[in-house]
């Protein structure tokens, strides 16, 4: 499995944006990849996701706001937000999937003020 560091997060206010990148140890090109989020006492939700194909699926709260992509030759995926929100605020993960298992990066912590 891969390890993964994620980066790009920070403080920002309503309506700016942010680019958030996870690089992967190793080749990611037969990984399904996906962008998490916790809040503070909440569970954690799945923001986006991209098959090994480059299909996506974004959450009904991110749609036509954020937009993940891949690119495979950096082992490199990104989740690009835009017009951000309060509620956006969480800590983001990223995540990668293969039927050998499934491996978390550590976070990147994404605070969105008024």
């Amino acid at each position: 499995q891969v390890q993964l560091v994620e980066s790009g997060g920070g403080l920002v206010q309503a309506g700016g944006s942010l680019r958030l990148s996870c690089v992967a140890s190793g080749s990611i090109v037969r990984y399904s990849m996906g962008w998490y989020r916790q809040a503070p006492g909440k569970q954690r939700e799945l923001v986006a996701a991209i098959n090994s194909g480059g299909s996506t699926t974004h959450a009904d709260s991110v749609k036509g706001r954020f937009t993940m992509s891949r690119d495979n030759a950096k082992n490199t995926v990104y989740l690009q937000m835009n017009a951000l929100k309060p509620e956006d605020t969480g800590v983001y993960y990223c995540n990668a999937e293969l039927y050998t298992g499934t491996s978390w990066g550590q976070g990147t912590q994404v605070t969105v003020s008024l």
